[in-house]
């Protein structure tokens, strides 16, 4: 007999839970499969060429830091 129960494991990784009552009383081999998640996308170097504009004054020194310099 088999029967699949997903539950949430926390992170201390302690699991308590109520076995279903048709698991017979008695030992038992529990086995644990992490559930699927989405995949990872991996970015491609350079996806995001010509969305952004640095201004040409980028480096300028700023008129509010002033007095500081």
């Amino acid at each position: 007999m088999s029967v699949t129960q997903t539950v949430e494991v926390p992170v201390d990784h302690r699991l308590i839970t109520e076995v279903p009552r048709e698991i017979p009383a008695g030992r038992t081999i529990l086995t644990f499969t992490p559930a699927e998640t989405e995949q990872k996308i991996t970015p491609v170097f350079g996806c995001a060429k010509g969305q952004f504009h640095m201004a040409d004054d980028f480096d300028a020194p700023l008129e509010d830091f002033k007095d500081y310099m």
